[in-house]
C-alpha cells in the first residue's frame, strides 16, 4: 500500500479519452456490486408481489387437486410418468417467468453502470492472478478491508432494518403456527412484502453511495501524470522534435525543387536585396507563372542561381515586394499584377531582341 501512494499522488491529470477508452476495452469500467443487487432485489420485491400469489394459488390448486383425486389415478408405469411430467411442467412454467424477470433485472444494472462491452481481458490467464505474493497482496490491501467494511455494514443495516421490521409482527407471527394454511399464505406473503420493501428502501440509499464510491474510485486509477500525459500526445501527434525535423526536410525538399525549376524563369524580379520572385511566361500560358521565391538569403540564392544560368533580374522593389506577398509557387501571379508584370517581361524580351542586355547582369 505504500508503494501506490506516491503513485497515486503523483496523478494529477484528468484522463483524456483514449486512456477512458484504453479501460473500456480492458474491461475496466465503473461497475457496483451493491446496484446489482438493487436490481435484483427489486425485481424479488415485485415478483413476491405480483406474481407470487397467482403462481402459489395456481400451484396450490393442482396440489389439491392431486390430492382429492389421488385414488383415481393409476399406478402404471405410464400413467405415472404423464403425472410426473405434468407437474415438472407445471413448476417450469412457474419458475421460468421469475428466471426471465430476474435476468432482465441483472441485464438492466450494467448496462445503467455503462454500455456494453465484450472484452476477454478480465478472463484472460495471468500469473499475477495464480501469484501467492500477488494474492497476499491483494487480500490484505485497502481495498479488502473496505470491501470488508462495507459488508459488515451492509449486513448489520440490513439486520437492523429487518429486525425492526418483524418485532411489531411477533405476535402475529406466532398465531401462524396454529391457523389454516390457506391464510398462512396470505399472511407470510403481506409480512414477506413487507420485509423485502424495507430492505430494498435501505438498499436503495447502499447502492447510490457505494455507486459514487466506485465510481470516484476508478475515476482516480484512471488519473494521469504530466509524463504520462506528454507520452500520450507525443503517441498520438508525433514527437515534436520528429515532426520539427520532418518539416525541416520537406523545406529543403521543396527549396531545392524551386532552385532547380529558378534556370527556367524569364526573369527574377527583385527588391533588389530583400525579395526576389522568380517568373516564367511564353505565348501558351494564359498569365505568367511563380517559379521560385524567396526573401534575404534564399533570395541571394535565387539570383546566384539566375546569374550562373544567364536569367535577367529586374530590379523593381513595389512589385517584388507584392508578388512576394500575394503569389504562391507554382502558381498563376494575380489579375492586379498582370500589367506591371506585362510590363517587366516585354522590357525584358525587347532589350533580348535588341542585344541591350548582358546575360547574368541586372537591369533597373
Amino acid at each position: 500500500m505504500s508503494d501506490e501512494a506516491p503513485e497515486q499522488s503523483s496523478k494529477t491529470e484528468d484522463p483524456s479519452h483514449k486512456k477512458l477508452e484504453d479501460a473500456r476495452k480492458k474491461g475496466d469500467v465503473v461497475k457496483s456490486q451493491e446496484v446489482t443487487t438493487w436490481f435484483m432485489l427489486g425485481g424479488t420485491t415485485a415478483l413476491f408481489g405480483f406474481m407470487a400469489p397467482g403462481a402459489s394459488s395456481g400451484l396450490a390448486n393442482s396440489l389439491k387437486e392431486i390430492f382429492a383425486n389421488a385414488d383415481q389415478f393409476e399406478i402404471g408405469g405410464a400413467a405415472l410418468q404423464a403425472f410426473f411430467d405434468g407437474l415438472a411442467l407445471q413448476l417450469v412454467l412457474i419458475v421460468l417467468g421469475p428466471l426471465l424477470v430476474l435476468s432482465i433485472c441483472a441485464i438492466a444494472a450494467n448496462l445503467l453502470q455503462h454500455p456494453p462491452l465484450l472484452s476477454v481481458e478480465p478472463i484472460t490467464p495471468k500469473l499475477s492472478k495464480i501469484s501467492p505474493l500477488a494474492g497476499a497482496k491483494r487480500l490484505f490491501s485497502s481495498e479488502a478491508l473496505v470491501n470488508f467494511i462495507k459488508g459488515l455494514l451492509k449486513l448489520s443495516i440490513v439486520g437492523v432494518v429487518v429486525a425492526v421490521t418483524v418485532w411489531p409482527e411477533q405476535d402475529r407471527l406466532s398465531t401462524l403456527m396454529t391457523a389454516d394454511p390457506a391464510i398462512i399464505l396470505g399472511e407470510f406473503q403481506e409480512i414477506g412484502l413487507k420485509i423485502l420493501l424495507s430492505v430494498l428502501a435501505v438498499v436503495t440509499i447502499i447502492a447510490f453511495a457505494d455507486f459514487l464510491y466506485v465510481r470516484q474510485k476508478w475515476w482516480k486509477r484512471q488519473m494521469m501524470t504530466v509524463q504520462e500525459t506528454r507520452d500520450e500526445y507525443k503517441q498520438m501527434e508525433g514527437d515534436p522534435a520528429v515532426k520539427g525535423r520532418i518539416r525541416q526536410l520537406r523545406q529543403e525538399r521543396g527549396r531545392q525543387r524551386m532552385m532547380a525549376s529558378v534556370p527556367d524563369a524569364t526573369v527574377i524580379v527583385t527588391n533588389p536585396t530583400h525579395f526576389a520572385v522568380a517568373l516564367k511566361y511564353d505565348k501558351s500560358m494564359k498569365a505568367p507563372l511563380c517559379l521560385a521565391k524567396g526573401a534575404d538569403a534564399i533570395a541571394l540564392r535565387i539570383r546566384e542561381v539566375a546569374k550562373e544560368h544567364d536569367v535577367p533580374i529586374v530590379e523593381n522593389p513595389p512589385l517584388a515586394r507584392a508578388l512576394f506577398a500575394s503569389v504562391e509557387i507554382d502558381q498563376p501571379i494575380p489579375n492586379e499584377h498582370f500589367k506591371a508584370v506585362a510590363q517587366v517581361i516585354g522590357f525584358v524580351m525587347r532589350l533580348r531582341d535588341n542585344r541591350g542586355w548582358t546575360p547574368g547582369n541586372s537591369v533597373n
